[in-house]
């Protein structure tokens, strides 16, 4: 059988997503990868699915995934997949509803296709490379704000205690200049809301790229702007993220650096 990557994404996403829903508010193991950065056993089990779907589908193909790192080949394979299994998993493990399974896949480099899947309100975001960005099959579009008081944007901190200081810093600011800030807990779907117009624009210091591969491209097949805090292009090797609707995208580049 001929499987598409689109089709093995989107299956395997929705699939994780079910394991996820089903198993909220029963976490019964937390381990800890620093201070307060948790992994629980449904972030393993719902690795573990996706990996084995992909593997099955795709064998000659690499994984980059969170809990397990890179398998099958070295990560600039032509075909890679970049893979967060649960992406807030602190809201899961609190029972806290807002979290995602993220999914892309990257070709020679390129990002060609981004799935992320929030189980709990069963909204499906898709984006391939110059085919737009959907919302349960419907096209979605970033927003046309272009006044920083008048924008909703969204944010992350670091779990390195030491460096929330920076990135409060930040956060103090833009109350200063916007309508309001958000902080949810999941890049993937900040990014999201972003290219679907909820969020105005979104920055966060220190991301993987399984936080970003697949939210950075629908944000751009929106008609967004993402790029590291530098401006650059975002790239599998950024740390940190500026997204936003474009219009206000060098707006906030210069809050972030003020310093």
């Amino acid at each position: 059988m001929a499987y598409s990557p689109r089709s093995v994404a989107v299956e395997t996403a929705l699939s994780a997503g079910r394991l996820l829903r089903e198993r909220l508010g029963q976490v019964q193991e937390i381990r800890f990868k620093g201070t307060v950065n948790l992994v629980t056993e449904v972030d393993m089990e719902s690795e573990r699915l996706i990996v084995g779907r992909i593997q099955a589908a795709f064998p000659e193909h690499s994984i980059l995934s969170e809990e397990s790192g890179a398998s099958s080949t070295e990560q600039d394979a032509r075909y890679l997949w970049v893979v967060d299994p649960l992406d807030g998993t602190t809201n899961y493990a609190h029972g806290y509803p807002l979290f995602a399974v993220s999914i892309a896949f990257i070709v020679d480099g390129t990002p060609v296709l981004g799935v992320v899947y929030q189980p709990v309100l069963d909204e499906l975001f898709l984006a391939e490379r110059g085919a737009g960005a959907y919302l349960n099959g419907r096209r979605i579009q970033v927003s046309d704000q272009e006044t920083m008081i008048m924008a909703l944007l969204a944010t992350g901190f670091p779990y390195d205690l030491e460096r929330r200081k920076r990135a409060l810093a930040h956060f103090g600011r833009f109350t200063t200049l916007t309508r309001a800030i958000r902080r949810d807990g999941s890049a993937a779907l900040d990014l999201c809301y972003v290219a679907a117009g909820r969020f105005d624009g979104f920055w966060e210091p220190e991301l993987a790229p399984w936080d970003t591969a697949a939210g950075a491209l629908i944000v751009r097949e929106a008609g967004g702007l993402v790029t590291d805090y530098a401006g650059r292009p975002l790239t599998l090797d950024s740390t940190s993220c500026v997204a936003s609707n474009g219009r206000l995208h060098q707006q906030i580049l210069d809050v972030l650096n003020a310093d």
